[in-house]
Formats: structure tokens, C-alpha cells, sequence
């Protein structure tokens, strides 16, 4: 059976000196954008050989598989940070507040309510970030481009600083830029730092429009198994 982690290590060093000249050419501070490794569907030994490459954030979309992949690694890698990128139901709500460091998709009420519960229950609150639906797009997960304020207006009071800013997928077919340009303006009016934007196929224009985090995978990994 090959290797499944041949090139992860090099992928790394590319993906790094991409976003090292992406920050340049935005005139933006060397490390100003953190890299996340999206490891769903991969191995574990393709996660440890990240962290052997000196990465330390990565992220999950299904909060059952973290679970079962991240745990063991914390006790050796203390450094090692989950975060929860994919659509959360609100009965994974209490596992994802245990095993994540970060919760990227906080999209709706009934979600918000869940994680509340479960935080106050697990005496710690993850950081977390709300996914806004830039596209419209009724298959993703996200809220509403139109109840977006008020629902992070809503959040900041219920969750205060543990709310950290704010995600988005733009739709495959559209020219990003527009979408990361309206995240980052939205961000700004309510004074959250965190922009969660930009993929293997277009991170270097989420970093000219002002992301914090780039959620990387493909380029990273390869292709998922199966």
C-alpha cells in the first residue's frame, strides 16, 4: 500500500512561502494569517506528519471523526489546535464544545443556544466564528447574508469575546473577491478581528482582502480517500 503522506511536508513549505508572498504583496505583517490544514477524510498518520512538518492548527468538518483522530495526538502535541469547520448539527453540539479549540460554523439560533448549554455545562467555551452564506446558495450551511447582523449582534452579547469573527465558502463557480470583500466589510462593523476565508483554489485573494485564517486542504493532503 503507498505511502499516504509522501508529500505533505513539502506541500507545507509551498503553501507557507505562498502566503509569505500573498501578505507581501497585500503589504500585510509576515504572520498576520494563520494556515489551517483541513485533514477531514485523511489518516491520522497523515495529520502527525504535519505536525512533524511543524503545523500545529488543522480542521475537521465532522465533529465524530475529530473525536476520534485529535485526542491522542494532544498529549504529544500540546500545541496542536481543532478547529470545527463543516455544518454542525445541534446534537453534536456538546462533543464539538469538548474536543474543538475553534468553531467555525455557528450559523443559526437553535445552533447558538446549543453551544451555549453545552459550554456552561463543560465549563469552557470554544472560540467561535459565524458562518455567514455570502452566496445565497441553498445546499451550504450559513446564515442568511440579510440576518446577518443582527445574529452576530446577538451572539456578541450571549457569547462576548468568544465570538471571534466570522467564515465564509464562496460558491465554486463565482469570483471569490466580492464574497471575501463583503465578509471582511461586515467583520469590520462589529468589531470582530477573525476572518476565516480562502481555500486551496483561492487563499492568495482572501489574503488581499483581509483574512486572518486560510483553511487549506487539498494542496496540503491530496485528494481525500475514497
Amino acid at each position: 500500500m503507498p505511502d499516504p503522506t509522501p508529500d505533505i511536508a513539502a506541500n507545507l513549505t509551498s503553501i507557507r512561502q505562498r502566503i509569505a508572498a500573498a501578505l507581501l504583496r497585500a503589504g500585510r505583517a509576515p504572520d498576520s494569517v494563520s494556515l489551517v490544514a483541513v485533514s477531514k477524510f485523511h489518516p491520522a498518520q497523515a495529520i502527525v506528519a504535519a505536525l512533524e512538518a511543524g503545523q500545529t492548527v488543522f480542521g475537521e468538518n465532522r465533529v465524530q471523526e475529530a473525536a476520534q483522530k485529535f485526542p491522542p495526538l494532544r498529549a504529544s502535541h500540546p500545541a496542536l489546535r481543532l478547529h470545527i469547520i463543516g455544518g454542525l448539527q445541534t446534537n453534536k453540539a456538546a462533543e464539538a464544545v469538548r474536543v474543538a479549540d475553534t468553531i467555525e460554523s455557528l450559523d443559526r439560533p437553535r445552533l447558538a443556544d446549543a453551544l451555549a448549554d453545552a459550554a456552561t455545562r463543560a465549563g469552557r467555551t470554544p472560540r467561535l466564528l459565524i458562518q455567514v452564506n455570502t452566496g445565497e446558495e441553498p445546499q451550504k450551511s450559513g446564515i442568511a447574508r440579510a440576518e446577518a447582523d443582527a445574529f452576530i449582534e446577538s451572539c456578541q452579547t450571549r457569547f462576548g469575546a468568544a465570538l471571534a469573527g466570522l467564515m465564509c465558502i464562496p460558491p465554486a463557480d463565482a469570483d471569490p473577491a466580492p464574497h471575501f470583500a463583503w465578509l471582511a466589510a461586515c467583520a469590520a462593523r462589529h468589531g470582530l478581528t477573525d476572518l476565516s476565508m480562502g481555500m486551496s483554489a483561492d487563499f492568495e485573494t482572501a489574503i488581499a482582502h483581509g483574512a486572518t485564517s486560510v483553511r487549506v486542504g487539498t494542496a496540503i493532503f491530496g485528494h481525500r480517500p475514497g
